[in-house]
């Protein structure tokens, strides 16, 4: 009894592992995303920079956030989106209430979710005071966690960046 309660405390380990080390970049994104967002921020902190990129992106994101920033409209705005993918919006708040959660491994990645308010400046409505939700997609790359998708809400539709990022190379 006690040998396969080992074998089973041995075969979540690893998986317990995948998902606290797959927190680390998604913490990196929200911290400079946080920053970005703060009242009298004055430096902006691109998530997508050339170092970060390498850093916290697997290659094939990289791959494809390269194709749309050699788009005409991403070499003359500096990006490929016309608004911070993070926070799904071109306006809002200082970030509040920032949460980040593992969900469980599965098919080789496991999904981080960060929520946080981002319209509270905006008024005491209840549309104000509502959560953002982002979603993470990690995997493992050359034995470390990258983030292989952003997955945002739009009209209550999932949206992943790394489709968005083909459509706008597309054009």
């Amino acid at each position: 009894m006690l040998k396969a309660g080992l074998i089973a405390l041995g075969l979540l380990l690893p998986t317990a592992a995948l998902a606290a080390d797959a927190l680390a970049p998604v913490r990196e994104v929200m911290s400079a995303t946080e920053a970005n967002w703060r009242e009298g921020a004055s430096e902006f902190q691109d998530v997508f920079a050339e170092e970060r990129l390498v850093r916290l992106f697997s290659k094939d994101f990289v791959e494809r956030y390269r194709k749309a920033a050699n788009t005409e409209y991403a070499k003359e705005s500096g990006s490929p989106f016309s608004y911070d993918v993070i926070v799904n919006g071109q306006d809002g708040c200082a970030l509040r209430n920032i949460t980040i959660t593992p969900g469980p491994a599965k098919g080789g990645a496991t999904e981080v979710q960060a929520k946080f308010q981002n319209l509270t400046c905006f008024g005491d409505d209840q549309e104000y005071q509502a959560y953002t939700e982002t979603r993470f997609k990690v995997i493992s790359e050359g034995g470390k966690p990258v983030i292989d998708d952003i997955i945002t809400m739009m009209d209550g539709s999932a949206l992943s960046i790394k489709s968005e990022l083909d459509a706008l190379a597309a054009q």
